[in-house]
């Protein structure tokens, strides 16, 4: 029995084997388009003969490439890979199939137009309304020959964005550095120094390693006393997947010219000046030039704050340091000294409160402060012995499941995300369908038998990444195509995820997730009000870094003219011109790797980090001016969670707060609501 063809409300990720993917995905495939030829066989269109079996059709296909994808991300092998890239090409044409085929879209259209249309939910009637626009942006209407030449490009563009992300992986897992002793290595923290011997260990070698996963990397550079180490490790990690490293192998300069090119080929063909255009026509905002202009003003607002920031770390490296001339790799070693020294708190004093064990019990006792959610840990297989899965429930009764995958390690993407596995959705039957996510990070394993322990920053994302889920398990839409995450303007999704990152910045769900390693002692007041007094250190540094990206993003993406494409790597340097106040060295190949908007759906999105800022900035104040957070939490649930793509999301913003989203509250959490001195 093939387990991928058997999957239930949790994959039997200990029985699926690389030999059962290939034969799971085509027959699947084959299958959909016999019964896609039935739908379309049939006389009259319907929502029950028409976009109910559709839905079922797609998502059984959608759901068993989603494991292989998920597995691809965090368990990645080359015969894994192999099988991934081969079937890719297949995936990707059967849903661009169903996007351009013309008599389904004159189905969806029939049923828009007849009287049934006005007897849908609003729920169902969104979703229509959203695979209208679908088919148009797939294609449907095109001739032929351009159906045609749309289809290779969106094939291409999957491959592309497949490889990208590979050749960023395997040139991060190929770099290592390995010490026999210590002594180069002084300033480390005893939990990186762990980290770093157990790395080594794994391959049978005593001493230390290190890589170039974000854990190891940020040690480094935040910690080693060693200066020629951090520049070695700044320069292998700047320069990854480009032809400055593993001669070239696995260089991302070609696939990031062609992937530019294939979208606007593709924008061009749906009638779009550039693809920014086609990206927004599902988005929030309204046109490139507004979100640009949103760029450019944030950037403008935080650049003064960023040079008073620059200026700070950098005459403390000199004076204190002995730092004459500071570099980028000497920027995060001083950063964190002079926090110390201002503050005086370090990240791994911080460290030691907060056991992974104590952080998830926090978390959970936050969300069923907010919205009445209980988790409890249940034993389903998994892909890795690190994996946890927990059920969500309510007064008793379960409405979904969410995997933790939270550590680094090798053969496994790095970042933080959220993926489904399953979406809510009353099924023919009359059956509740429960939603299941996936969440992953690539936080500090534990080492030498203990717990492993978060930083605050990685706490941060932990809660981040919970936003997410929740938007996606807490919704109480039975229609597939907008429930959870499914149908949310893509600027908006960030809302939830960055709403619930204001609650670590409270002194009581800290203390509730803390103890400390040596004594038990939860984290003290007056530690935490250090950290609250640096929690806007170098923040404008930290937003014109976020500007550059995002107006680096916009920009290429904007640019109607083929022939200029390639000239990409002008268009950063512009941009850092304009808006960044530390200039990297010239070797610096950051695009290289820029996963998230060559290879991760951010696409002329970038700027959603920021815009959906605004909204949850000023979501988060109204639990401010509010003394009831469950009420509070209640109707957040209500009008934001709950509702997922039914409805847009400025409407549901609105029902929420009772008016638009102001800049206010962000200015504000930010400390830009003072002049910079």
């Amino acid at each position: 029995m093939n387990p991928l063809l058997q999957l239930g409300d949790q994959p039997q990720f200990d029985q699926i084997q690389i030999e059962h993917i290939q034969p799971a995905v085509q027959s699947a495939i084959a299958e959909a388009r016999r019964q896609i030829a039935d739908i379309k066989a049939q006389t009259g269109a319907t929502w029950a003969n028409t976009v109910e079996p559709l839905t079922s059709i797609t998502e059984r296909v959608g759901r068993i490439w989603g494991v292989v994808s998920h597995l691809n991300s965090v368990a990645d092998t080359p015969e894994l890979r192999a099988v991934y890239n081969e079937l890719m090409p297949e995936i990707t044409v059967f849903f661009t199939e169903i996007g351009q085929d013309i008599e389904l879209y004159n189905r969806f259209k029939a049923i828009k137009t007849a009287p049934e249309f006005a007897r849908l939910s609003p729920a169902q009637q969104t979703k229509l309304n959203h695979d209208l626009r679908d088919f148009v942006l797939s294609g449907a209407e095109l001739p032929p020959h351009e159906q045609a030449q749309f289809a290779e490009l969106q094939t291409e563009g999957a491959q592309l964005a497949a490889k990208f992300s590979q050749n960023v992986l395997d040139a991060t897992d190929a770099f290592a550095l390995y010490f026999d002793s210590a002594a180069p290595l002084s300033g480390l923290p005893e939990d990186a120094m762990a980290m770093f011997a157990a790395a080594a260990q794994a391959e049978g070698k005593s001493g230390y390693k290190i890589g170039l996963q974000m854990p190891h990397y940020l040690a480094v550079m935040q910690y080693a006393d060693n200066r020629g180490l951090r520049e070695q490790i700044y320069r292998a990690y700047v320069t990854r997947a480009s032809e400055l490293s593993n001669e070239g192998k696995f260089d991302n300069s070609a696939n990031i010219t062609r992937r530019l090119e294939i979208t606007l080929q593709e924008a061009k063909l749906l009638g779009y000046a550039n693809f920014a255009e086609l990206s927004l026509a599902t988005k929030m905002a309204d046109s490139p030039a507004q979100v640009l202009d949103f760029l450019h003003d944030l950037a403008k607002r935080a650049k003064p704050f960023a040079e008073k920031d620059l200026a700070a770390v950098q005459a403390f490296a000199r004076e204190h340091l002995a730092i004459a001339d500071p570099q980028p790799w000497d920027l995060a070693y001083a950063s964190e000294k002079l926090r110390q020294a201002k503050y005086s708190f370090s990240e791994t004093e911080v460290k030691k409160y907060f056991p992974v064990g104590k952080v998830l019990a926090g978390l959970f006792a936050q969300i069923k402060r907010l919205y009445g959610i209980d988790f409890a840990e249940q034993s389903v297989p998994v892909w890795h012995p690190d994996v946890r899965y927990f059920e969500l429930s309510q007064n008793g009764a379960p409405i979904g499941g969410v995997y933790m995958d939270l550590y680094a390690r090798e053969g496994k993407r790095g970042g933080a995300w959220m993926n489904d596995y399953k979406g809510r959705r009353r099924l023919p039957s009359g059956q509740l369908q429960l939603p299941t996510a996936y969440l992953v990070c690539n936080f500090t394993p534990p080492a030498g038998g203990k717990e492993a322990r978060l930083s605050h920053d990685e706490i941060l994302t932990l809660f981040h990444e919970t936003g997410h889920g929740l938007h996606h398990l807490l919704t109480q839409v039975d229609e597939l195509g907008v429930s959870g995450i499914n149908g949310v303007e893509w600027d908006a999704v960030e809302l939830p995820s960055q709403f619930m990152e204001n609650f670590v910045w409270e002194y009581d769900v800290l203390r509730g997730m803390s103890e400390h390693e040596d004594d038990g002692a939860p984290l003290p007041q007056e530690l935490f009000d250090k950290m609250l007094a640096a929690k806007n250190f170098q923040r404008g540094m930290f937003l014109v870094r976020q500007m550059e990206f995002a107006l680096f993003d916009m920009l290429i993406y904007s640019e109607t003219d083929p022939a200029r494409l390639a000239g990409w790597a002008e268009v950063l340097e512009q941009v850092r011109r304009e808006v960044a106040v530390v200039q990297p060295p010239e070797y610096n190949r950051f695009a290289n790797s820029f996963g998230h908007i060559f290879a991760g759906g951010y696409s002329a999105g970038y700027y959603s980090y920021s815009w959906a800022e605004v909204l949850s900035a000023d979501a988060y104040a109204a639990f401010e001016e509010s003394g009831d957070v469950a009420e509070c939490g209640r109707r957040f649930w209500q009008e934001i969670l709950a509702v997922g793509g039914s409805r847009s999301a400025a409407e549901s913003f609105r029902a929420f707060r009772g008016r638009a989203p102001s800049i206010d509250a962000l200015l504000r959490h930010s400390g830009f609501d003072v002049e910079a001195a």
